[in-house]
């Protein structure tokens, strides 16, 4: 495996399959006595989940969006 001038590595499809590495996945780089572990970043995926939860205001009644889901 090379770095591109760019710094960009690809990660063998095996391992992305393996450690759910999917496109667009943030990740961490994090240095220890070894070298470099690349690991997912969780705290992005519950930054994102965390803005689903609570109310939105909404401008329409209940019936009236039932109407717009239901055709």
């Amino acid at each position: 495996m090379r770095i591109s001038e760019r710094g960009q590595v690809t990660i063998p499809r095996e391992l992305r399959e393996r450690y759910g590495l999917l496109a667009n996945t943030e990740v961490r780089f994090i240095p220890d006595k070894r070298g470099v572990r690349l690991i997912p970043d969780s705290s992005a995926r519950a930054d994102q989940i965390e803005a689903l939860y609570g109310r939105h205001p909404l401008d329409r009644t209940t019936d009236e969006l039932m109407a717009l889901l239901r055709g």
